[in-house]
C-alpha cells in the first residue's frame, strides 16, 4: 500500500470544483449570489457556447479594492460569515446567500478567470486573473466610473477536460443558465436581473419598486410565469410561532403537467427541498388529478437559528429544526387560501375557450338555435339533422314557460338592436314580463341566471356581463364530495339499502382485495360481501349518492385504487380519493336532462359550496365569458 500524502493546493481546488461548480449554471449561481451579497440592484449576465466558451456577470455591487480582490480567490475566504460573542466563527445565524468562500477559487481551478472591481463612485479600479489555479496579479485597472464588480469567465473546465465529456449540449447548458437566472430573479424582485445568450436577450426584468414587497413579487411572477399565472393566482400570507410563508398559488384549474413550477425560496433563497413538493400535494389532494401540479411560489421567511444552510456545498437544500411546522404551515396557508377562492375557476380557461372558437366561413343561424329567422330562411329544401333536432327538442323543452315560470311569450333582443314578441324558444336572452319583479336580481349572482340546458351535459346561465357554461357532471361531482365530506365528519356517512343487492363480477384476486376493505367500506356508507367466488354483492350506498350510483364501475375503480395502495395504508389515510371515486359514480352524468328549476339550483349550491370552481380531478366546472370578450369575437369591439 501506498504512504499517505499531501494533495497539491491545486488538486484540492478541483476536486472542490467538481462539488461545487458542476456545471456552467452552477458557476453563475455562485456568481450571482456574490453579487446579491455585494448589494447589487441590477445584475446583467452575458453567455456564449453554453457558459463554456465564455460567461460574463456584472454588477453594480459594493466593489473590491486590490487586497479584498486577492483574498477573494482564496479558498475558505469570505467576508461573509458572522462572528459569534466567542470570537468563533458562527455557522448557525447566516443570513447571507454565500458563506463557504468556495465559489471563486474553484472556478479559477478549471477555467480562466478573471476579476475587474472598483469599490467607490470615485477612485481607481483593480483587476486580477487565475487560469488553472495559477494567480496574476491583482494590478490597477482604468476606472469604472462607479462601483461594482465584472466577473468573466472563459474556457470552463479546460483544466478538467473530463468533466466536458458529462455536459449536455450547448443548448441544454444555456436553458440551464436561463433556468437558474429565473430562480434567482423570483426570489429578489428589487433587483433587476439581465440575460443575453449568444448575442440574443434571453432575459429583461427591471427592479420591482413596489412599496408592498408581495406586489412586486406577484409582478415578477407575472413577468417570468407569464400574465396568466397573476389573474389564476391565490395570495399566501400565514405565520405561526415565527415563521411566516408568503407567496403565490394557482387555482386548481391553473395547473402543468409536472412539479417544475413550484418554487421554495427561504430568507429569499431559492432552495430545491422534497417538502414542498410533499406538502402541495397533500393542499391540493382534494382538487387534483395524481398527474397534475399546481404552479407555486412559496417564501418562508424565519429565524436563521431555525434553519440549517450548511448541508450541502452548492447550498441547493437546507435543514429546517422543526420541518413539521413548516410543512404543516404551509398545508394550512395553501388549504385556507383555496378555501377562500370559493367557486372562482381561472380565466385561462376562459381565455382557452375564446382561442378556440373561430369565425365560420359560411353563412350560419344566428340569434338561437336556428337564428331569428327560422329554419325556413335558408330555402325550402333545409332539413335540420336528427342531432340538431334533438337539440333543438332539448332546448325547447328546457326554455319551455311552464319550466321557467314564465307568461305567455318573452322579449328577444337582437344584434340590430330590434325587438319583438316570440315565442320562448327563439332566443336566449329573454326576459320574463309577467308576474310582480323577483327580489333579488338574478342575472347579479355569481353564476347567473340558468338560461338553457345544451347536449343534454352543459348549462347556460345568464349574468349582467355575460354568460357562464357549467358541466353538469363536473360541477355535481364535487357538490357531492364536499357534502360527504361534511357529513363523514359531523354525523357519519348514512346509508340506503338497496331493494335488490347489486352483484359485482371481478377478478377473484381483485374481489378480495375490495372483501379486505369491507370494514372500512362499510363505514363510508357502502356494505358489501361476498358472493361466490370473484363476486361481491353491495347491499348499502351511500344516501348522498342515491339512485345516481353506478355501483359495477365504483367497486371496479376501487378494487384498482387499492391495488395501489401500501397495504400499512387505512382507506382513510386515502379518504379524499376513495370517497372523490364515490363522488364521481354518484354524480348527475353528462347526457341527463335537467329542467329549469334544477339547473339553477345546481347554480346556486355551486355559489355556496368551497372549491366549486373544480371538480376532483382539478378540472374546470365552469367557464365564464365576458360580453366584451363575445363581442370582440364578432367585431363589435
Amino acid at each position: 500500500m501506498s504512504k499517505i500524502r499531501r494533495l497539491s493546493p491545486e488538486t484540492v481546488n478541483r476536486i472542490a470544483a467538481g462539488e461545487v461548480v458542476e456545471r456552467p449554471a452552477s458557476a453563475l449561481k455562485e456568481l450571482v449570489e456574490n453579487a446579491l451579497d455585494a448589494g447589487a440592484t441590477r445584475i446583467d449576465v452575458r453567455a456564449e457556447g453554453g457558459g463554456l466558451v465564455r460567461l460574463v456577470i456584472e454588477d453594480n455591487g459594493c466593489g473590491m479594492d486590490g487586497d479584498e480582490m486577492r483574498l477573494a480567490v482564496e479558498r475558505h475566504a469570505t467576508s461573509k460569515l458572522p462572528v459569534g460573542e466567542d470570537g468563533q466563527d458562527d455557522l448557525l445565524h447566516i443570513d447571507t446567500m454565500g458563506f463557504r468562500g468556495e465559489a471563486l477559487p474553484s472556478i479559477g481551478s478549471v477555467a480562466r478567470l478573471s476579476l475587474l472591481s472598483q469599490n467607490a463612485d470615485l477612485g481607481e479600479a483593480w483587476q486580477l486573473s487565475v487560469e488553472g489555479g495559477v494567480l496574476e496579479g491583482p494590478r490597477p485597472a482604468p476606472p469604472l466610473g462607479r462601483r461594482g464588480t465584472r466577473v468573466e469567465v472563459r474556457d470552463l473546465f479546460y483544466a478538467t477536460p473530463a468533466r466536458l465529456k458529462f455536459l449536455k449540449s450547448e443548448r441544454s447548458e444555456s436553458t440551464a443558465i436561463a433556468d437558474t437566472l429565473k430562480r434567482l430573479a423570483l426570489a429578489r424582485a428589487d433587483v433587476g436581473f439581465y440575460l443575453t445568450v449568444d448575442g440574443r436577450s434571453r432575459l429583461s426584468l427591471v427592479a420591482e419598486t413596489h412599496e408592498d414587497p408581495a406586489q412586486a413579487r406577484k409582478a415578477r411572477l407575472s413577468a417570468l410565469l407569464g400574465g396568466d399565472f397573476g389573474e389564476n393566482a391565490l395570495e399566501i400570507d400565514q405565520e405561526r410561532e415565527g415563521v411566516r410563508i408568503t407567496g403565490w398559488a394557482s387555482l386548481p384549474t391553473y395547473n402543468r403537467g409536472s412539479n417544475q413550477h413550484q418554487y421554495l425560496f427561504v430568507n429569499d433563497r431559492p432552495v430545491k427541498d422534497k417538502l414542498i413538493v410533499g406538502a402541495v400535494r397533500g393542499a391540493y389532494q382534494d382538487f387534483l388529478a395524481r398527474d397534475r401540479h399546481p404552479v407555486v411560489a412559496l417564501y418562508v421567511d424565519l429565524p436563521t437559528s431555525q434553519v440549517d444552510v450548511n448541508v450541502h456545498p452548492a447550498k441547493a437544500e437546507v435543514r429546517f429544526r422543526d420541518s413539521g411546522l413548516v410543512r404543516g404551515l404551509i398545508v394550512g396557508a395553501l388549504r385556507h387560501a383555496l378555501a377562500g377562492a370559493g367557486h372562482r375557476a381561472s380565466t385561462t380557461v376562459a381565455h382557452y375557450t375564446l382561442g378556440r372558437v373561430q369565425a365560420g366561413s359560411s353563412p350560419q343561424p344566428s340569434g338561437g338555435l336556428w337564428g331569428s329567422r327560422g329554419p325556413a330562411a335558408y330555402g325550402g329544401g333545409y332539413r335540420p339533422s336528427a342531432e340538431m333536432r334533438e337539440a333543438q327538442h332539448s332546448y325547447d323543452q328546457v326554455l319551455a314557460p311552464d319550466a321557467l315560470g314564465a307568461g305567455e311569450g318573452v322579449e328577444a333582443r337582437f344584434i340590430d338592436g330590434a325587438s319583438t314578441r316570440v315565442e320562448p324558444t327563439a332566443g336566449f336572452d329573454h326576459e320574463v314580463h309577467d308576474g310582480p319583479a323577483p327580489a333579488e336580481d338574478p342575472l347579479g349572482r355569481p353564476l347567473g341566471l340558468a338560461r338553457a340546458q345544451l347536449h343534454s351535459t352543459y348549462v347556460i346561465a345568464q349574468t349582467h356581463d355575460g354568460l357562464v357554461i357549467v358541466d353538469q357532471h363536473a360541477a355535481h361531482e364535487r357538490l357531492v364530495y364536499e357534502r360527504m365530506k361534511k357529513q363523514m365528519a359531523e354525523t357519519g356517512v348514512s346509508r340506503q339499502a338497496l331493494l335488490v343487492p347489486e352483484i359485482v363480477e371481478l377478478d377473484e384476486a381483485e374481489a378480495q382485495r375490495v372483501l379486505s376493505r369491507a370494514d372500512e367500506l362499510a363505514e363510508l356508507g357502502l356494505v358489501i360481501e361476498g358472493f361466490g367466488a370473484g363476486a361481491i354483492a353491495v347491499r348499502d350506498v351511500p344516501a348522498l349518492l342515491g339512485g345516481r350510483l353506478d355501483v359495477q364501475g365504483l367497486i371496479r375503480d376501487l378494487a384498482d385504487e387499492i391495488a395501489e395502495y401500501d397495504e400499512a395504508l387505512s382507506l382513510k389515510e386515502k379518504l379524499e380519493e376513495v370517497v372523490g371515486t364515490m363522488a364521481c359514480h354518484g354524480s348527475v352524468r353528462s347526457g341527463r336532462r335537467l329542467n329549469a328549476q334544477e339547473m339553477d339550483a345546481l347554480l346556486r349550491e355551486m355559489e355556496a359550496t368551497p372549491h366549486s370552481g373544480q371538480c376532483n380531478h382539478g378540472r374546470p366546472t365552469y367557464v365564464e365569458l365576458k360580453l366584451a370578450d363575445i363581442e370582440r369575437l364578432f367585431g363589435r369591439r
